[in-house]
């Protein structure tokens, strides 16, 4: 979650936009120059534009990309356009484009020496580019936020769903594509879904198939890569000229019997990374004032599942720093300014992972002002991991409904995945292994206040749209690891005329 790669990527995105734009722009057209002799309810009456924007920030100190410890400080913007456009009377295209903006302290540290000129503030492409100007400012952190190109990074996505609505509105058939690229990686997904409603469309059922197939990019470890680049010489490249120092802060001989290496010299070989997902729903009406609604999906993935990113430290293997030898003691400790200890091998998971996740929703309405809605998901994959999701909203509308107040929670509770140990915890006999927090055994709580207004009948006009509604949320995040994080997020509805 970051490289020059960002900046082609932001480039892609808006051009991507541009052209998607007119394409909008000439469906509407032909939309509307569409006439019929007779009248039929429209799925959509008319054009709907939504504009999305959330601000995440969260704090940590439990970074995956300096092997679970360090500073997991990260802020992310994501401005997000969604077009839904009735193409007629039963069928609708909905266009959403969006970029996400981030900067991330842990994510830095993928090269954590570049911000004493290391590597120069470049990557790690060429050797010369690894070498180190200036030996003894060579230094980095776990805990200290790095300057170089991997600190951010720029996403960017387009998606195009179609749906189509049989006359009598019992049977609704969509299809979707989507494209989604990063510095690292990008993706192609597609999928199809069908809807059934009968008895009076108090009853729905749904199935829905997806695929997505991605492709790394794989970035990794400085001091790996730069390893691997230097044929895995200490004596070339960027550790020519740095000094290696073991547990004691003592300089080694790099010609020695005792000097650092990578445990698995083996990178990225299935670059793959693919994603099958199907999807069952079903939903009933029980009463005028109570909605039920159950769904579970089946979702298998394969390829290279672990985070090239992420660093893995064993305790049964000798510990070797660059940086402060002081500095060592305290290494774990945020007093840790200037010292950095070389990975022992990146994380390693396997290449299959099969999850299944089951819901339910249970939605009361108390009143024509006040509802009650309920959520829960257990999920079980066979990496080890279960987990129980439980949340709740309580909707209160005022002021003739132009106004609605959404207080709610969420808890979740997870087991840690077979793989997963804390920082330097591994034993290096093990086929797999991982220091990602996301994969270890926590519970977290999600306090959240929502307000929406809505203009029921577009009377504020923007050129030709009117405004259909305006929400704004507010989220608080705390995990029992430590992490802490806060959600922003606001979203407009526009309808054309």
């Amino acid at each position: 979650m970051q490289m020059e790669e960002k900046q082609e990527v932001a480039v892609v995105v808006i051009n991507m936009k541009k052209y998607l734009t007119l394409l909008v722009l000439f469906i509407t057209i032909l939309a509307y120059s569409q006439n019929s002799s007779t009248y039929t309810k429209r799925v959509l009456e008319t054009a709907e534009v939504d504009f999305l924007m959330s601000y995440y920030s969260q704090e940590g100190d439990h970074a995956s990309v300096t092997g679970g410890i360090g500073n997991e400080k990260l802020t992310d913007i994501t401005p997000t356009f969604i077009v839904a456009i009735p193409l007629n009377a039963n069928d609708v295209l909905t266009v959403d484009a969006g970029i996400s903006a981030y900067s991330s302290a842990s994510s830095s540290n993928l090269n954590p020496f570049d911000s004493s000129g290391a590597s120069n503030g470049e990557d790690d492409d060429d050797e010369d580019d690894d070498k180190a100007p200036n030996p003894n400012a060579v230094s980095g952190s776990p805990w200290v936020e790095s300057s170089g190109a991997s600190a951010q990074d720029v996403w960017g996505a387009i998606n195009l769903s179609y749906s189509h609505s049989s006359e009598d509105r019992n049977n609704i058939v969509s299809a979707n594509v989507g494209f989604a690229t990063e510095y690292d990686y990008t993706s192609i997904g597609f999928g199809g879904g069908y809807t059934r409603l009968f008895n009076e469309k108090n009853t729905e059922v749904g199935i829905k198939a997806q695929v997505y197939l991605d492709t790394w990019s794989p970035k990794y470890p400085t001091e790996l890569d730069s390893y691997q680049e230097a044929n895995q010489n200490l004596n070339n490249g960027f550790f020519e000229d740095v000094d290696i120092l073991n547990q004691e802060g003592e300089i080694i001989d790099k010609n020695g019997p005792n000097v650092w290496s990578p445990f698995n010299n083996t990178l990225i070989k299935d670059k793959a990374r693919n994603s099958y997902s199907v999807s069952f729903s079903f939903s009933q009406i029980l009463t005028k004032t109570t909605q039920f609604s159950l769904f579970f999906d089946f979702v298998q993935q394969s390829g290279w599942l672990a985070n090239p990113m992420q660093r893995v430290y064993f305790s049964d293997r000798d510990n070797y720093y660059i940086g402060n030898a002081e500095s060592i003691p305290v290494y774990t400790s945020k007093d840790n300014t200037d010292v950095f200890q070389l990975a022992d091998d990146i994380e390693r998971l396997p290449d299959t992972r099969f999850k299944i996740p089951v819901g339910a929703r249970l939605n009361q309405y108390i009143n024509e002002n006040i509802a009650i809605r309920t959520y829960y998901r257990y999920y079980t994959d066979d990496w080890g991991m279960k987990s129980h999701t439980a949340s709740i909203e309580l909707p209160i509308k005022f002021s003739l409904g132009k106004f609605t107040l959404y207080p709610n929670y969420r808890f979740y509770n997870q087991t840690a995945s077979d793989y997963f140990a804390p920082f330097e915890s591994h034993l290096s006999s093990s086929d797999y292994y991982t220091s990602d927090y996301d994969l270890s055994k926590f519970n977290s709580h999600q306090y959240g206040l929502g307000f929406k207004y809505t203009d029921i009948f577009a009377k504020l006009k923007v050129f030709k749209f009117g405004l259909k509604s305006f929400d704004l949320r507010y989220s608080y995040y705390d995990r029992s690891d430590g992490l802490q994080a806060s959600i922003v997020s606001a979203g407009i509805k526009f309808v054309m005329d």
